[in-house]
């Protein structure tokens, strides 16, 4: 089990909660023609978003990934690996649930600079904010 948060292309989804979580079974259905570890099939916004996450928190998988001699080097490398599956209009993001605080923060600032929307997949009720602070109810 991971911590999952997401970070999205604003101008791409609906405005309502309700028809923001339609909008997100279908993104994670996972059904665009493309693999989910290349970061050049999203939005220039989210990608801007990836190439500042990945220095926090670097991709598993994917040309950004560690080399895997790294990871089994440093303990705190490995714990901050993210698996990330990229779309054209979002990135998802699953971390290791003792880095789920820092994620969250990380996430959430680097979302705001870069105008993308941040959702927190993993919380119950989880938040779904844009870029100036609003919040999609």
């Amino acid at each position: 089990m991971s911590y999952d948060l997401m970070v999205f292309e604003k101008t791409k989804t609906p405005a309502t909660k309700q028809e923001f979580m339609a909008w997100y079974e279908k993104q994670v259905e996972w059904g665009e023609e493309h693999d989910y570890d290349t970061v050049r099939v999203t939005s220039v916004a989210l990608q801007n978003w990836f190439m500042e996450m990945k220095e926090t928190f670097p991709p598993m998988n994917g040309e950004y990934a560690p080399d895997p001699k790294l990871l089994d080097a440093d303990e705190n490398l490995e714990r901050h690996t993210a698996d990330y599956s990229i779309g054209r209009d979002m990135i998802y993001a699953a971390f290791a649930w003792p880095v789920a605080d820092e994620a969250y923060e990380r996430m959430r600032c680097l979302a705001k600079k870069h105008g993308v929307g941040f959702f927190d997949v993993s919380a119950e009720n989880g938040d779904i904010i844009l870029p100036d602070g609003t919040r999609i109810v």
